[in-house]
């Protein structure tokens, strides 16, 4: 079976600026400890990460611990401190667990990492993959209340808010910006909604700030 990629330049091929040693392994894995970062909104006190296949087989001589734990805290993937983040995670009182599992990737994929993060009042969880040359794909969320399945592709944007009717508001805006929604869904749980808008390119700068503008009318994440 053939398997395709969809890079948008050539930086997506050679990687990104980082950490070494590995693009898929360190910068990707950078990359899905980010989006968990995201989806939490702040520091969590306790990380479980859930290693499949080829994560499982070579992550501690890879850097994907520590690559992760960076993107948990929110590092750039050029940080100097990367290498050091698992130990700056410990100093802040952070509980990290990684687990190396043996059974096959529950989504096809031999990058896979299952991460969980936890404090008093919430916690979330994501499973991505690294394709390669840093450049991730989120398969699965679970949030406020909320488990859906992604088709993968970023930039994805999420919004939960108590508004029905938020979805034409959220079209009206990425049109605003000339960014096209390839596909737009929604969940509904305990009155909440949850919107999913799948991007076909990222949002401007100036768009950025103006989507935290109306974060008082749902929690926004962009990814």
């Amino acid at each position: 079976m053939c398997k395709v990629v969809n890079y948008k330049s050539c930086f997506d091929i050679i990687g990104p600026i980082m950490v070494g040693p590995s693009s898929s392994h360190t910068a990707g894995a950078l990359a899905i400890g980010n989006v968990a970062y995201k989806l939490f909104k702040g520091l969590p006190k306790k990380v479980v990460v859930r290693y499949y296949e080829s994560f499982a087989e070579t992550h501690k001589g890879h850097g994907t611990d520590y690559a992760i734990i960076s993107g948990v805290l929110g590092f750039a993937a050029d940080d100097p401190r990367v290498p050091k983040a698992i130990e700056i995670a410990k100093s802040k009182g952070i509980d990290i667990t990684f687990i190396e599992e043996k059974d096959d990737s529950p989504i096809g994929h031999p990058n896979t990492a299952d991460v969980y993060l936890e404090d008093e009042t919430h916690s979330i969880r994501t499973i991505g993959i690294s394709v390669g040359g840093g450049i991730i794909e989120v398969k699965h969320i679970e949030m406020d209340g909320f488990s859906f399945d992604l088709q993968g592709t970023l930039p994805v944007c999420l919004a939960i808010t108590k508004r029905k009717d938020f979805k034409p508001i959220m079209l009206h805006f990425f049109a605003k910006y000339n960014v096209k929604v390839n596909m737009a869904k929604h969940f509904e749980a305990d009155g909440k909604y949850l919107y999913e808008f799948d991007l076909d390119s990222p949002l401007p700068t100036a768009g950025k700030e103006e989507l935290s503008h109306i974060d008082d009318q749902a929690n926004i994440i962009l990814l």
